[in-house]
């Protein structure tokens, strides 16, 4: 549960100049090759970033797009858009060059800063976007930035506060991940607040996850992904440290948890299963002593995934579910998990309701489409029938799930509406599937869809990959799917099953079913 706050506390000022003032050599940023950004570092390049985008002529609200690997100048741009009442858009650093094309035209972008090693990539797509007018280039670490295309860049003639901490406070505009097709821009009105008070998404992060100048933020996940970037910026906010790696390496991992004293972070199920299959003795001996706080979402966590996990570091996983879209959070605490296994928790704050395909509330334990009651306002730029298809007249909102709720109000999925398989008329639902799957030794990760079939409209398919030294064979097909029929239904028993060498999922670990789906129809 999120604590409330008192009426007659006044919070600590949430911003990183509090801290670059107080502790001007307290790291903000490390990344384990020997970068290391302070508090004073981090502000002063990011108001001289701020004021050179001044110079270029950048209004309040004109995107900023952002391509660059995980590094210390990344959080300086963010906190450089939030100073400055801009409009960041991260970019993918993985994307190819017409999908990086499409995104920087589709967000309207006038200014792209990148790294020296994704430069090229950023030139090549630029020949599809006229309208970007600079280029910023980072420096080896440096923090600092050079004009590499488009105007002198020169520092603003206005007064240093247009950039300070009374400044208008700017925002992120993501692009969806495109699990279910072309990624959609998330456009919200600007927050009417200033830098230094901060908007509630900030505020609420801290309250639920207790950040403190002594927290230390472990994050491994691309910083272009929504809610890697969000909390990363809220830490910076409340005086904490960030430590910044480019990939998940499991073994690497345990290691900066030691090394760092690490308080918290950030992981999605698949991370946990790459952790639970390292040797029994290098578990054994890991520090993960430090750890208060290990917050995951992105995809569902079979329940007894979680439970080993928990079974290994103890009370410290902290769910959460909700989107880019930022209409709503649902969170649920360790504690609570273990008395509502399988739940996402309860809204915090607002409420969340059920509702059927008439769009009228359902009773407990009736599945349904989840919606937000009065969801924070945004549009899917440029696409106003796709805003509509999500929202209601009653100031509801959606992200296209399908789930449940119990007598308490906790909250349970089972996927995207657009996941959901009708054979002969029946509803089934593939977490259901996915979550029986996962639990068999011999399987690493699992998806579920729906393929044509004349008889019953579709029928069910488990695409599996399996664990490491396992070898694919139609008697362990067979094995597999009599272990579905061992707990399962039969309408619910996959009625074919394929073996994949790797499952295509996101970088923050969610399923690209739609892919699933076009290889089963090739």
């Amino acid at each position: 549960m999120i604590p409330q706050q008192s009426q007659t506390q006044q919070p600590t000022p949430v911003t990183p100049d509090h801290w670059a003032t107080r502790s001007p050599d307290r790291p903000a940023v490390i990344v384990p090759d020997g970068q290391v950004l302070t508090y004073r570092q981090l502000v002063d390049a990011s108001v001289d970033l701020a004021r050179t985008w001044r110079g270029l002529g950048l209004l309040p609200g004109d995107r900023v797009a952002l391509v660059m690997e995980n590094r210390v100048e990344y959080p300086i741009v963010a906190i450089a858009a939030l100073r400055s009442a801009a409009r960041l858009v991260p970019v993918g650093s993985h994307l190819t060059d017409a999908e990086m094309a499409h995104v920087l035209a589709h967000a309207d972008a006038r200014v792209v800063v990148t790294s020296s090693r994704l430069r090229p990539t950023v030139e090549r797509a630029l020949a599809e976007c006229p309208a970007v007018e600079a280029v910023l280039v980072a420096g080896a670490g440096s923090g600092r930035f050079t004009l590499a295309r488009g105007g002198k860049g020169s520092p603003s003639a206005e007064p240093p506060d247009d950039v300070g901490q009374g400044s208008a406070q700017g925002d992120f505009m993501f692009y969806s991940s495109g699990t279910t097709g072309a990624p959609k821009g998330i456009l919200r009105p600007l927050p009417a607040v200033t830098f230094a008070e901060g908007d509630p998404l900030t505020r609420g992060f801290r309250e639920a996850w207790d950040f403190t100048p002594e927290s230390v933020w472990l994050n491994t996940a691309p910083l272009y992904h929504a809610f890697p970037l969000q909390v990363c910026s809220s830490v910076l906010r409340w005086g904490g440290t960030l430590v910044l790696t480019e990939r998940f390496e499991a073994a690497d991992f345990l290691d900066l948890l030691a090394t760092y004293r690490v308080t918290h972070l950030n992981l999605v199920p698949t991370m946990f299963v790459r952790l639970l299959r390292l040797p029994a003795e290098l578990r054994q001996h890991a520090d993960t002593s430090t750890v208060r706080y290990a917050v995951h979402a992105g995809a569902p966590c079979p329940v007894e995934v979680k439970r080993e996990m928990m079974r290994w570091w103890g009370p410290v996983l902290y769910e959460f579910y909700g989107g880019s879209e930022n209409i709503g959070m649902v969170l649920i605490t360790p504690q609570e998990w273990l008395a509502h296994p399988g739940s996402v928790g309860r809204p915090q704050p607002g409420t969340v309701t059920v509702l059927d395909e008439e769009h009228r509330p359902v009773p407990p334990y009736t599945r349904g489409g989840v919606w937000f009651e009065g969801a924070r306002r945004f549009s899917y730029h440029k696409a106003a029938e796709k805003t509509a298809d999500v929202s209601d007249d009653e100031g509801r909102a959606t992200l296209g799930d399908i789930g449940y709720l119990d007598e308490d109000g906790y909250l349970y999925l089972d996927g995207r509406r657009t996941d959901l398989i009708v054979s002969g008329g029946v509803n089934i639902y593939p977490a259901e599937v996915e979550n029986r799957l996962s639990a068999h030794p011999a399987v690493f990760d699992v998806g579920v869809i729906g393929v044509p079939d004349e008889e019953f409209g579709q029928q069910v398919r488990a695409v599996v990959q399996l664990e490491e030294g396992e070898t694919p064979t139609p008697r362990l097909a067979e094995e597999l799917l009599a272990f579905c029929r061992e707990r399962l239904a039969g309408f619910k028993c996959p009625r074919s099953l394929v073996f994949e060498a790797e499952l295509p999922r996101t970088s923050a670990g969610k399923l690209l079913k739609r892919v699933l789906v076009e290889q089963a129809l090739r």
